[in-house]
C-alpha cells in the first residue's frame, strides 16, 4: 500500500519516512552489525516489540533494509541495510557529531560496521 505524499518537498517526504524517533536508531543499529530482532530489542533506548516490528516493516517496504536467512536452520529473520539504506549512514554521521558537539554528556559508543 502506498501513501499520498503530504507534500512534494522532498525534506517533509523524508521526514514521513525517517522522522519519528525510532526508525534512525533501527538504521543506526543495522549499521553496528545488529541484524536479529533480539538484538535491536537489546538496544539501550528499549524499543517496544510492536514498534520495532512496525518500524522493520517500513524499513522493508520502503526499500531501505532487506529481510534474509541469516541461519536458515533456525527460520528466524534477519534483517539489512540495502544500498538505499546505507546512502543514509552519512546522515547518521552528521546527526552523531552534531551531538557529540553541542549535547553535553554524549558519547558514541557503538562502531558501525559498514559506516
Amino acid at each position: 500500500m502506498r501513501m499520498a505524499k503530504r507534500s512534494v518537498c522532498p525534506v517533509a517526504c523524508a521526514l514521513d519516512l525517517l522522522g519519528d524517533k525510532w526508525t534512525l536508531l533501527v538504521v543506526r543499529d543495522m549499521a553496528c552489525g545488529k541484524t536479529l530482532f533480539k538484538e535491536f530489542s537489546a538496544s539501550p533506548e528499549r524499543i517496544a516489540s510492536n514498534i520495532l516490528s512496525d518500524r522493520l516493516q517500513r524499513l522493508v517496504r520502503s526499500g531501505l533494509a532487506e529481510s534474509f536467512s541469516p541461519t536458515p536452520a533456525t527460520g528466524w529473520n534477519g534483517y539489512r541495510l540495502t544500498p538505499k539504506g546505507k546512502s543514509l549512514l552519512p546522515i547518521l554521521g552528521v546527526l552523531r557529531d552534531w551531538g557529540l558537539g553541542h549535547i553535553k554528556g554524549t558519547e558514541a559508543r557503538m562502531k558501525p560496521v559498514i559506516w
